[in-house]
């Protein structure tokens, strides 16, 4: 078998290396993990944890509502995950869960963490 040639990867499940002259060349999966464990990723869903607590407005979209078409949902972060946030609404005692499909955007009325960095100190 010849070894000179990149295996672009097709066919290959995740963490499967790709070779290029005989050596491995870590992919993205491999590539994880070698960052450091405390590094977060800059998903929607860990900026979210990361603001746990904090007041925003969702302003989230439903395309097939005629009803709901266009909604602005006001709360503080209760969770998040990789496909919804849940809100709570002290003004009027609601929770809302939220998929992340039909979020346009949010607007936060302070400043965003955006990375583990920003953590306080404990």
């Amino acid at each position: 078998m010849n070894n000179n040639f990149i295996n672009q990867g097709a066919g290959t499940f995740p963490g499967t290396p790709l070779y290029s002259g005989g050596n491995p060349i870590p992919n993205q999966e491999a590539m994880a993990q070698t960052y450091d464990q405390d590094f977060e990723q800059s998903y929607i869903e860990n900026i979210l944890r990361l603001n746990r607590g904090k007041q925003v407005e969702i302003y989230a979209s439903y395309p097939d509502s005629t009803e709901w078409r266009d909604r602005i949902f006001s709360g503080i972060i209760e969770r998040s995950g990789r496909d919804h946030v849940i809100l709570s609404d002290p003004k009027t005692g609601d929770w809302y869960l939220i998929l992340m499909i039909y979020i346009n955007f949010i607007k936060f009325n302070e400043r965003i963490i955006s990375s583990a960095e920003f953590y306080p100190s404990n």
